[in-house]
């Protein structure tokens, strides 16, 4: 059974794609699909994924490590299971920035925090510091978006991003 068939879009540079459509038609499949995040059972069966005239279905494992969170970052729809529980936040986005931009350890965790004020976590000298489970799921939500951007990826795939976001207009809260 095919969870996705016959996808097809192009995206140029500094254009952006939305995909539309009701629960459970296969949105989040198509961006995990190209991230090739697919695990078994499920699995791509066809087709093509080209980036920057790169085959990724062809790629290998270390060619895809290399790839994702550096050229193709993904801002998943749950933080609590994307996050790992035993690792502060701070170090998740440093270990990015160190994996990928091959900073020494005080650089990365300067611009992991500096990641986390540019998508207002309050206090995030502090906060860099917490577990995830110490956080609401809108931080949680912000830490991820904060670890996607930090290596300032040329793709960015968004899966419901917002969900779990409050954010401030004005003097009210306005859940998105």
């Amino acid at each position: 059974m095919k969870s996705v068939d016959d996808v097809s879009f192009t995206i140029g540079e500094g254009e952006l794609l939305g995909l539309v459509g009701e629960s459970g038609c296969g949105k989040s499949i198509t961006a995990l699909s190209i991230m090739r995040l697919i695990y078994p059972p499920g699995k791509i069966v066809g087709g093509s994924i080209k980036f920057k005239g790169e085959e990724l279905t062809k790629a290998s494992d270390d060619r895809l490590r290399a790839i994702r969170g550096n050229d193709i970052a993904m801002i998943f729809q749950d933080p609590m299971t994307s996050l790992n529980p035993v690792y502060r936040v701070g170090e998740q986005i440093a270990e990015a920035l160190r994996l990928h931009r091959k900073m020494d350890k005080a650089t990365a965790w300067s611009a992991a925090i500096a990641a986390m004020k540019e998508v207002s976590i309050p206090s995030p000298e502090r906060r860099a510091s917490d577990y995830p489970h110490q956080l609401s799921g809108g931080m949680r939500q912000r830490v991820m978006i904060a670890m996607a951007l930090a290596c300032d990826p040329e793709l960015l795939i968004a899966d419901e991003p917002t969900t779990a976001l409050m954010l401030r207009s004005r003097h009210r809260y306005l859940n998105c």
